[in-house]
């Protein structure tokens, strides 16, 4: 009986992406590469969809925000409401941040982003009458000042509301308007905003570091 012959094993040549196989100064390059174009892109997707800072440019929410100040806005539930395809509805005396444009009207860079407080709620009848504003809807027929009865009026008085306003709102949009009434471009001049202008809401004010503050 003749041995079978057992075949020789054969060289087999296997693709592989083993960084093991490249020099150390080339591992430790492309490593560090890699970190860093994953800390961009988390810090872009910090940026686009859940927070982002800013820095207050003008005075037109005084005495609330100074100048200067440096603020966190939160942008989780407008971009929750862009995944759902539902309008995001901040509550009223919520300050956020959104974009407006057409306003090169008042002097102004024809696009800005602009931060003010929400007035006025969607199906809301907004008033201004003799420096007030007159909030009407389901649950106040016989209206109520918000500047009066929210927490912000009561923590700091309001000044003079000038203006004379009547105006009912859509099913998505807000009525904003700066807290340093007599120096503020708002609602009272470009009308009311789309829930879909809003960039995020003010949740805490980060610098001077003596009047940081949660809103």
């Amino acid at each position: 009986m003749k041995n079978k012959q057992i075949p020789e094993e054969q060289d087999v040549a296997v693709a592989s992406d083993d960084l093991t196989s490249l020099p150390s100064g080339w591992r430790e390059l492309l490593s560090t590469i890699g970190i860093l174009l994953t800390a961009i892109l988390v810090a872009l997707f910090i940026i686009s969809f859940v927070f982002r800072s800013y820095q207050v440019d003008g005075t037109s929410m005084l005495n609330t925000l100074q100048n200067g100040d440096k603020l966190i806005i939160w942008k989780v539930p407008r971009t929750w409401a862009r995944v759902t395809g539902h309008p995001y509805i901040p509550k009223r005396g919520d300050i956020i941040v959104f974009t407006e444009s057409n306003l090169a009207q008042f002097g102004q860079q024809n696009t800005k982003q602009l931060i003010k407080r929400v007035i006025g709620l969607p199906g809301d009848r907004v008033v201004i009458k003799n420096g007030d504003y007159t909030i009407y809807d389901a649950a106040h027929p016989h209206g109520f000042d918000p500047d009066k009865t929210l927490p912000y009026g009561e923590k700091d008085p309001l000044p003079y509301t000038s203006g004379n306003i009547n105006v009912k709102l859509g099913p998505d949009q807000l009525f904003v308007s700066g807290d340093n009434r007599p120096d503020s471009l708002d609602s009272r001049y470009f009308g009311p905003i789309n829930a879909n202008q809003i960039i995020g809401k003010l949740i805490v004010r980060v610098f001077p570091i003596n009047h940081s503050e949660i809103f």
